[in-house]
């Protein structure tokens, strides 16, 4: 065992009892139902440790915590525990004490769920055992660890269907081009069955477009119908003549009698 090594706890039972067995007379097995189950030698509380690869099953007063016995296990399954044959409950473990002297006792769960767990802690530790004995056999010798080949059989082949993958990508499209912005503004495109909007002109003119007179533009939300701008009135044809035969007169008064036009 290495220094250093810490103990850690797999499973603890508050309630376990021993019995007595007697020596076994066949290799057929332990059987429970010749011990005296309702005179146990012993109960108290079971713990179950490991410090490296070797479990410890503890037993230990409830109470103050003195050790009673305790059995270490180096495989499982194997000599040092033991089911019995008649029932799930109960167990033969190989107990040892400090000059080494050993002794097979009987433990019994009065629980048929504590047995499992006991039986499931030690399973989990021994394969953890294993694993880490087949890590260690990897790390010296990586190369007789089995290899990945990603090659080409002999004669093995590979399909690939372009024209579906051309198929797939004709079906996207491509995006829609925006429309060009003018004067630095971003204009939308026409709704569907809309007709072309032209500019609105200034009173009493027409947009000359490519030579010829353009028509008179038409609003959107007018259904299509030409919109009538208002002309000015036109003004007489001489409008500055009592202006110019009055000599002396203040230009910013009106004279009368001259048309002016009113906005």
């Amino acid at each position: 065992m290495e220094e250093g090594e810490y103990e850690s706890v797999l499973c603890v039972k508050p309630e376990v009892h021993v019995y007595r067995i007697p020596p076994r007379a066949t290799n057929r097995g332990y059987r429970a139902a010749e011990w005296q189950l309702d005179q146990p030698s012993w109960s108290g509380r079971l713990r179950i440790t490991a410090k490296g690869q070797v479990a410890y099953i503890k037993l230990e007063d409830r109470t103050s915590g003195e050790l009673f016995a305790q059995a270490p296990v180096d495989q499982f399954p194997g000599t040092a525990v033991e089911s019995v044959t008649d029932s799930s409950r109960y167990f033969v473990i190989r107990v040892e004490d400090e000059n080494g002297r050993r002794a097979f006792i009987g433990l019994g769960f009065g629980d048929r769920g504590d047995a499992f767990d006991f039986n499931v802690a030690l399973q989990d530790h021994f394969k953890w055992v294993k694993q880490q004995f087949e890590f260690a056999k990897q790390a010296q010798n990586p190369d007789q660890g089995p290899k990945l080949d990603l090659g080409f059989k002999e004669g093995q082949t590979i399909k690939l269907n372009i024209a579906n993958m051309k198929k797939k990508e004709g079906a996207a499209g491509t995006p829609r081009a925006r429309p060009a912005s003018t004067g630095g503004l971003s204009l939308l495109p026409p709704p569907p069955g809309a007709k072309p909007s032209t500019l609105i002109p200034p009173p009493g003119e027409q947009l000359s477009v490519e030579g010829s007179l353009a028509q008179p533009a038409v609003a959107p939300s007018s259904g299509g119908a030409t919109v009538s701008w208002p002309q000015p009135t036109p003004a007489t044809a001489d409008i500055w003549g009592d202006f110019a035969k009055s000599t002396g007169a203040t230009s910013s008064q009106t004279q009368p009698g001259t048309d002016w036009v009113q906005f």
